[in-house]
C-alpha cells in the first residue's frame, strides 16, 4: 500500500528526523545517567550491606547473639547467593522479601552460609523516581524541540513553497510573477540557501522576459516594416502580364503576405492583450463552415463526423482560425483520409500521415521549427494553440496507434439552455 502524499514534504521528513534523532539523544543521556546513578545508589547500599556482613560475622565468632536481620542459612536467602556464601567467598544481591525490596550480603561460616540484610527501599524508590524523572523529561524535550523544529523547518518550507508557485507561475507563462524575498533586497543582510534560489529565480525570469519581449517587439517591427512593402509589392505583381514568371511572382507575394499576417497575429497573442467576443454558438454549422472553406480554397477535402452537436461559449471568428489552422496542416503534413469529428463540445482532427513530431508532443508547437525535409514555418500550430488559449479551450496533439496525427480540441460547453418546448436541452451521447 503506497503511503500518502504527505509523508513526502519535507516537513514531515524533518519531523520524524527531529523526533528520531531526539528520541536516540535522550535515551543515550537517560541510559547513561541511569547507569551513573544506580551503580552509585547500589554501591553504597553494597557497601552498607558488607559492612553490616563484617559486623555480624564478628559477632559471630565472638560467639554472641546476632542482632535481627542476620542469621545462618535463613530461608528467605537467595540460593545463588547461599551457594556463593558456602563455596567460600562473599557476595551481595537484591531480593524481594514479601514485596519489599531487600539488599542481602552474605560469607562463609563454618561451611554455611551467614547472612544478613538491609532494607533497599529507600534506595529502589531513588532509582525508580530518577528512571520517571528521566522519562518525563525526555519527553517534555522531545515534544519542545520537535515543536521548535518543525517551526523553523515549516519556515524554511514555507519560503520554498512560494519559490516553487512562482516558478509554476513563469512556466505557465507569467513572466511577472516574482518570488521578492526580502532577504535579497538587502545586500548587508545575511542570505541562506533559499534566499539565493528565490534571487536566481527572480533573475532569470527577469532576464528570459527581457529577451522575450524583446523578441516580440522584433517580431511586430519586422511584420510592420514588411506589411507595407509587401502591400505594394501585391499591387505591382496583379500588373505584370500574365505568364509563368507571374504566377510565380503572385505565389511568392501571397506567401509573404500570409507569413507577415501570421507574425503579426503572434505578435498580438504574445503581448497578452486580445480581447474576446464571447457569444453561444452551436458547434457544427462552424465546423461546417470551415470545412466548406477549407475545401474552397483548396487545402484538401475532409471527412466530417458528428457524433454530438453541443452549444459552446466561445469566439466564433477566433474558433474558426484555430479550426482551419489544424485542417491546413494535416492536409500539408499528414495523408488522406483528414477527418474531422464533433463529439459534444470536443473536435478532434485527423490525418493518417506520419504523425506529430516528437518534439512537438513533447514541448507543443514552436514557431519555425518543422520536420527535416517538409515545408512550413510552424507559425499555423502556434497561433492554433494561441488563439485556442485565449478563448478559454485546451487544445492537445497526440498520435494514433494505428498512425496518423491526432489533434483535439476541447470546447466549455453550455448545458441547460432552454430548448425549443421550453425546456432544457439534453445532450446525451
Amino acid at each position: 500500500m503506497p503511503l500518502p502524499a504527505w509523508t513526502a514534504t519535507l516537513t514531515w521528513k524533518s519531523a520524524v528526523f527531529i523526533m528520531v534523532m531526539c528520541c536516540a539523544l535522550a535515551s543515550l543521556l537517560g541510559v547513561l545517567v541511569h547507569v551513573s546513578v544506580t551503580r552509585q545508589t547500589v554501591g553504597e547500599a553494597r557497601g552498607k550491606a558488607l559492612d553490616r556482613l563484617t559486623d555480624v560475622t564478628r559477632m559471630y565468632e565472638a560467639g554472641e547473639q546476632l542482632p535481627p536481620g542476620a542469621g545462618i542459612d535463613p530461608p528467605e536467602l537467595p540460593g545463588s547467593l547461599r551457594a556463593l556464601a558456602v563455596s567460600g567467598r562473599r557476595g551481595t544481591l537484591v531480593d524481594d522479601d514479601h514485596g519489599r525490596p531487600t539488599m542481602w550480603a552474605a560469607g562463609p561460616a563454618d561451611g554455611r552460609a551467614l547472612a544478613a540484610e538491609i532494607d533497599y527501599t529507600q534506595s529502589a524508590r531513588t532509582i525508580n523516581g530518577l528512571d520517571k524523572a528521566i522519562l518525563g523529561s525526555s519527553i517534555l524535550a522531545i515534544g519542545a524541540t520537535l515543536l521548535v523544529g518543525v517551526f523553523a523547518v515549516t519556515r524554511i518550507t514555507r519560503r520554498l513553497h512560494q519559490t516553487a508557485t512562482v516558478a509554476r507561475r513563469i512556466d505557465a507563462g507569467d513572466l511577472d510573477a516574482r518570488v521578492n524575498d526580502p532577504r535579497t533586497k538587502d545586500p548587508s543582510r545575511p542570505q541562506d540557501e533559499v534566499a539565493t534560489v528565490a534571487g536566481a529565480l527572480d533573475t532569470m525570469a527577469s532576464t528570459l522576459q527581457g529577451k522575450l519581449l524583446s523578441e516580440q517587439r522584433f517580431t511586430a517591427d519586422v511584420a510592420h516594416e514588411l506589411r507595407t512593402p509587401l502591400t505594394g509589392l501585391h499591387a505591382a505583381a496583379e500588373l505584370l502580364p500574365e505568364g509563368r514568371p507571374a504566377e510565380l511572382v503572385r505565389d511568392r507575394v501571397k506567401a509573404m503576405r500570409s507569413l507577415t499576417e501570421d507574425l503579426l497575429e503572434i505578435s498580438r497573442l504574445d503581448a497578452g492583450g486580445e480581447r474576446v467576443d464571447l457569444d453561444l454558438e452551436q458547434l457544427t454549422p462552424v465546423v461546417e463552415r470551415v470545412v466548406r472553406a477549407s475545401a474552397a480554397s483548396g487545402t484538401g477535402e475532409t471527412t466530417l463526423t458528428v457524433v454530438r452537436d453541443a452549444c459552446v461559449e466561445t469566439d466564433k471568428r477566433r474558433l474558426e482560425r484555430v479550426v482551419g489552422n489544424l485542417l491546413a496542416n494535416a492536409h500539408k503534413h499528414g495523408r488522406a483520409p483528414v477527418e474531422l469529428t464533433v463529439r459534444g463540445p470536443v473536435i478532434t482532427v485527423r490525418d493518417h500521415g506520419g504523425g506529430y513530431p516528437a518534439y512537438l508532443l513533447d514541448h507543443g508547437p514552436q514557431r519555425f521549427r518543422t520536420d527535416a525535409g517538409t515545408k512550413g514555418h510552424g507559425l499555423g500550430l502556434t497561433i492554433a494553440a494561441g488563439q485556442a488559449a485565449v478563448i478559454g479551450a485546451k487544445l492537445s496533439f497526440g498520435n494514433a496507434p494505428d498512425g496518423g496525427a491526432v489533434a483535439r480540441l476541447e470546447l466549455p460547453e453550455v448545458v441547460g439552455l432552454p430548448g425549443p418546448d421550453g425546456e432544457a436541452a439534453a445532450h446525451p451521447e
